[in-house]
């Protein structure tokens, strides 16, 4: 069944050929004009990728990741005019898992889309074992069902920040450098910088750390990278 990828995008010279070359790469398209609609089509059908204009009426880009970062690890593209670093990182810290400026090659969209999806489905089915969870303090990942948990409640994550934290709960106590991070997690894209990793750590701290100011599982080794604090970590059978 071909992969089903929502784009929202209220110009309707753009979303058009955004779906012709999706399409002609097999995939499912649906075409909405704006935020809300996105988010009226989500909740109707949900896709398997959400592609959104930033600048859009009703609700933008940023809003509708504002709405959904997170929530079903619904992987999200953005296409915005806006190439600063600092609006990059908004869109990443919003939920948002790779970020397009315009211009852009269409061809080069449905690259990314593809590296996307990849990504995703490479963290969804990344194990630490055939059948082991991963437990950190309060901390429990679950890779097989692709679920996280903070002291027994459930913590929604994006896929990329899923499969960083993965990455670090998989190496307790062994550092990761940004750079390797975000080659692990981004596949070592040039558009991308090593801050990057840094609004994804500050999310998944948001999520996981008791208190976001004094962090006691994600560790920063300053001038090098990340870790997660070993000391407690052991893998237990999933139930």
């Amino acid at each position: 069944m071909a992969d089903h990828v929502l784009v929202a995008d209220d110009d309707p010279m753009q979303a058009e050929l955004l779906r012709r070359y999706l399409e002609g790469d097999g995939f499912e398209v649906t075409v909405v004009g704006d935020g809300r609609a996105a988010l009226a089509s989500v909740a109707k059908r949900r896709p398997d990728l959400l592609v959104l204009d930033v600048m859009m009426p009703e609700l933008d880009g940023l809003d509708v990741c504002r709405e959904l970062g997170g929530d079903g690890g619904i992987p999200i593209v953005l296409l915005t005019a806006r190439s600063t670093e600092n609006d990059m990182l908004l869109g990443l810290y919003l939920g948002a898992d790779d970020y397009v400026t315009k211009p852009f090659s269409p061809r080069e969209l449905v690259a990314r889309v593809r590296v996307v999806l990849r990504r995703t489905r490479r963290a969804a089915s990344a194990t630490g074992g055939p059948s082991a969870t991963i437990t950190v303090g309060p901390l429990r990942i679950d890779p097989v069902r692709h679920e996280v948990f903070v002291a027994g409640r459930a913590v929604d994550c994006t896929p990329v920040e899923f499969e960083l934290l993965h990455r670090l709960a998989t190496r307790p106590g062994q550092v990761l450098t940004r750079r390797q991070l975000l080659e692990q997690v981004h596949g070592g894209a040039d558009y991308l910088t090593e801050r990057t990793v840094d609004s994804h750590i500050m999310n998944l701290r948001k999520k996981v750390e008791a208190d976001v100011r004094r962090p006691e599982l994600i560790v920063t080794v300053y001038g090098v990278g990340y870790k997660l604090a070993d000391g407690f970590a052991h893998a237990s059978p999933t139930p």
